[in-house]
């Protein structure tokens, strides 16, 4: 068995959108899954998603009007392996069957640890101190670059990846021939993914709504892990990007906000919370008073309407139990990456010159 596909977490969201696609892609292609953060509790998850019979994904929602509530196999998972106990494995899959690296490690995936400059794996390194062990093996090997194509919801994470990686190959004093064949060689992709994932199904899967993108920015060297309708090649992911981290990420966020503000009831689901007038008021105002008219500003607040009535159908999706104690997690960071940043380039592009609610969201999450 030869798995092309190497993927980093096993996060439901990653189990909903590009594990499913894969297995139901024009070729199927197979994957192994890798645990990067060593959490032995989640062990059971690991092992279930592997199954030979597959796994399920319960997309629900509504799709041009009509009412979706069907159940899907993921059968494109083949093994799955531990950073944490099956190392010397997974750097033997990098090294002789990956063909595509995939990653989904969380917001705070990229920050650096303490472990990173270590000369020598260590399990508590960050992912991408991982990665260039993986790298450097790789092209000690003698085997072919790669594609390194995370998933993150980081503005152009391919650069930002490929940049932390060669941070860290210069902190090793890594040879000039491997420098140069992490930067040039191995091709770097920036991708964006979008998919509500409002729960985990146990021992593994999930419920997704029906909208699911993949797009992936065109680049020398870049073409699509797979076809299927939701991966799409695009010619620049800014303007997807922008729309999705500024309107529907920094409207979750924003929502995060007043659910603290309001008692942080842990049960609380999306569409039941924004179906509470004062709470449904203050997100419009966000919208109609700081955050439309910065697109707007920049010359796009046709497409920026389009995209927030879309949004907020999607919030609103009778299906879906999105608890708001999931977005919640990292919130600081993602406070930092979806309205700092978007306020920084509403700034940058005469957008309105306060944004009180918006101010008051970061100076609470201590931005």
């Amino acid at each position: 068995m030869t798995t092309p596909v190497l993927q980093f977490g096993t996060s439901r969201f990653l189990q909903a959108h590009a594990d499913l696609f894969f297995a139901e892609a024009e070729s199927p292609l197979a994957v192994t899954v890798v645990q990067s953060s060593g959490d032995a509790s989640r062990a059971k998850r690991l092992g279930a998603l592997a199954a030979p019979e597959g796994y399920p994904v319960r997309i629900r929602g509504l799709e041009a009007g009509t009412v979706i509530d069907e159940e899907r196999r993921v059968t494109s998972v083949k093994r799955t392996l531990s950073t944490a106990t099956d190392w010397a494995e997974v750097t033997r899959v990098f090294c002789e069957e990956a063909e595509v690296v995939i990653s989904n490690t969380g917001d705070a995936g990229y920050a650096p640890r303490p472990d990173d400059t270590a000369p020598d794996f260590a399990q508590g390194m960050s992912f991408p101190a991982k990665l260039y062990h993986l790298l450097a093996a790789r092209f000690a090997a003698g085997a072919e670059p790669l594609t390194v194509m995370p998933m993150e919801l980081v503005p152009e994470n391919g650069r930002v990846l490929r940049a932390r990686v060669l941070e860290i190959a210069a902190a090793n004093a890594a040879a000039p021939a491997l420098v140069d064949w992490i930067g040039q060689q191995v091709v770097w992709a920036s991708s964006l993914v979008d998919r509500i994932v409002s729960e985990p199904l146990e021992p593994a899967g999930a419920v997704a709504e029906p909208y699911a993108l993949w797009a992936i920015e065109a680049a020398p060297g870049v073409t699509a892990p797979c076809v299927h309708p939701c991966v799409q090649l695009v010619p620049d992911l800014e303007e997807i990007e922008r729309l999705k981290l500024h309107i529907l990420n920094l409207g979750h966020t924003s929502l995060v906000d007043m659910w603290q503000r309001r008692g942080a009831d842990p049960s609380a689901v999306v569409r039941d919370f924004i179906a509470i007038p004062e709470v449904r008021a203050e997100l419009d105002a966000i919208f109609a008073e700081e955050v439309l008219p910065a697109f707007a500003a920049a010359g796009r607040g046709t497409e920026a309407e389009a995209y927030l009535a879309t949004t907020l159908e999607r919030f609103a999706n009778p299906f879906l139990d999105h608890r708001i104690s999931d977005i919640a997690q990292n919130h600081a960071q993602k406070v930092a990456r979806r309205i700092v940043a978007f306020m920084d380039w509403a700034k940058a592009n005469g957008g309105p010159a306060g944004m009180p609610r918006l101010e008051a969201i970061t100076a609470r999450s201590g931005q």
